[in-house]
């Protein structure tokens, strides 16, 4: 495999966007209606992305720093507390040892964003002050969605007052398990204006919408509506980020560009623990939709385990030693 020998760019790691925000299009229901998905060829394609991954050595160093930079590292745990947020967010200005990044030639690396429930979106801003590290927030009734509307507007009001930069909203899985895709249009549109000038990503829940083709739709719907990412899960469905759900959204995205110029990022979150499986996503990406979509402005990994991981496999290359995992604490 060849889609990943062009060796990332030093310093391209802040999330500063480069192309005008998708500003979403009127909803065409006959786009939507004509959206499928062939399972068993999408099944295909996927499976045959790990035997192909041969990028090794200081190509997937490389590589491997720059799935750093593109890392929301996350903590949504009902017993987070503001220590523990501000370690996190320690480890997301430093998130690798500065020995091993001066070993490479890299420093100053740091994570795509710091994600946090609300309650904690003061304290992450005032951690990361300085670091132009934006805090994203997972907002409008997060996980399940079903808080009253009126509520989950106004939660994304008070994330982006305390400081939030990116809005990551969930989406009633209900529209688009009936088809109601004019309510989801209108869901997300509202969600969107709430949003104001913090980037919105728009969370499908993939696993509980029953078919690829419900995932097709929805994420054409969410991206009509304006969102300016599409993320796969919650991370709290039993089913979260898979490749072929990947390739249904990142598909959707290529056609959306090409239909209306505008372009919007990719996030799968959930079950992202390993650097290989870093690789694989980055890999799809390049295949899919060139390196543009390689930069923090249009993908993000969910993800929280991640990093360590990929800590280990850079110091493994450095000193040819893998070290333990907990020398490597998020926090």
């Amino acid at each position: 495999m060849d889609t990943l020998t062009d060796r990332p760019t030093a310093g391209a790691h802040l999330p500063v966007a480069s192309h005008p925000r998708n500003p979403g299009i009127p909803l065409d229901l006959d786009w939507v209606a004509s959206a499928a998905a062939n399972t068993s060829a999408i099944e295909r394609r996927a499976a045959s992305l790990p035997g192909r991954r041969s990028v090794k050595k200081d190509w997937q160093a490389a590589w491997l720093l720059k799935a750093i930079t593109l890392i929301d590292l996350t903590t949504l745990s009902g017993d987070d507390t503001p220590g523990r947020v501000r370690r996190l967010c320690a480890k997301a200005r430093r998130p690798v040892a500065p020995a091993l990044l001066d070993a490479l030639g890299m420093p100053g690396i740091t994570v795509g964003a710091v994600c946090v429930y609300h309650e904690m979106v003061e304290t992450a801003v005032r951690a990361l002050e300085g670091s132009g590290i934006p805090v994203a927030a997972v907002s409008t009734g997060f996980p399940a969605g079903l808080s009253p509307f009126r509520l989950r507007i106004a939660e994304i009001g008070e994330s982006v007052a305390a400081g939030a930069a990116e809005i990551d909203i969930v989406i009633s899985r209900r529209h688009a398990l009936t088809g109601d895709w004019r309510a989801l249009y209108d869901e997300v549109a509202e969600m969107r204006a709430a949003c104001g000038p913090a980037h919105m990503k728009a969370i499908l829940a993939t696993g509980e919408l029953g078919t690829l083709r419900n995932v097709a739709r929805a994420s054409l719907v969410c991206m009509m509506a304006g969102a300016d990412f599409i993320k796969t899960s919650t991370g709290k469905e039993g089913v979260n980020a898979t490749l072929p759900v990947s390739l249904v959204m990142i598909r959707a995205i290529r056609d959306y560009l090409d239909r209306t110029g505008h372009r919007v990022g990719y996030k799968p979150a959930g079950g992202i623990s390993k650097a290989k499986d870093a690789l694989l996503y980055l890999a799809l990406m390049r295949d899919e939709l060139g390196l543009p979509w390689c930069q923090p402005d249009l993908f993000r990994f969910g993800a929280s385990s991640l990093l360590g991981d990929i800590e280990r496999q850079i110091e493994h290359h450095v000193t040819g030693r893998y070290s333990a995992a907990f020398r490597h604490p998020m926090g």
